[in-house]
C-alpha cells in the first residue's frame, strides 16, 4: 500500500507555471505507475498524464500535451508535473494517482489506479 501527498499548488497567472510534486510512502514506490489528474467543479475527473515505474515511458492528454511534463525521482519517492502556459480553464483540484497494474500499458481511467492522493487546488487568474 501507499500513500500520495501532492503538494505545489496555489494561484498563478495566466501564461505563468507550477511545478506539483507528490510525495508517497512506503518502500515500493518505485513498482508503481503513476498518473496526474484533475477535476473542476462540476466536471468528471480529467486524466493529466502518466509515467512508468521506470520513468522510462510517459503519457499524455491531447489538452495537457506540449506544456505538462510528468517526470518522477524514485530515489525521493516524488512524481513531478510541471505546467506551463497555464490558461484559466487549468484552473481545478490535482490529483495524483498510482496503479499496481503493470501490463506495458499507461492509463488513463481513473478505475485503473488504486491509491490517490488528496488533491492540491490550482487556481489560474485571467
Amino acid at each position: 500500500q501507499v500513500q500520495l501527498v501532492e503538494s505545489g499548488g496555489g494561484l498563478v497567472q495566466a501564461g505563468g507555471s507550477l511545478r506539483l510534486s507528490c510525495a508517497a510512502s512506503g518502500r515500493t514506490f518505485s513498482s508503481y505507475d503513476m498518473g496526474w489528474f484533475r477535476q473542476a467543479p462540476g466536471k468528471e475527473r480529467e486524466f493529466l498524464a502518466a509515467i512508468s515505474w521506470s520513468g522510462g515511458s510517459t503519457y499524455y492528454a491531447d489538452s495537457v500535451k506540449g506544456r505538462f511534463t510528468i517526470s518522477r525521482d524514485n530515489a525521493k519517492n516524488t512524481v513531478y508535473l510541471q505546467m506551463n502556459s497555464l490558461k484559466p480553464e487549468d484552473t481545478a483540484v490535482y490529483y495524483c494517482a498510482a496503479t499496481t497494474r503493470r501490463f506495458g500499458v499507461l492509463y488513463s481511467l481513473p478505475l485503473k489506479y488504486d491509491y490517490w492522493g488528496q488533491g492540491t487546488q490550482v487556481t489560474v487568474s485571467s
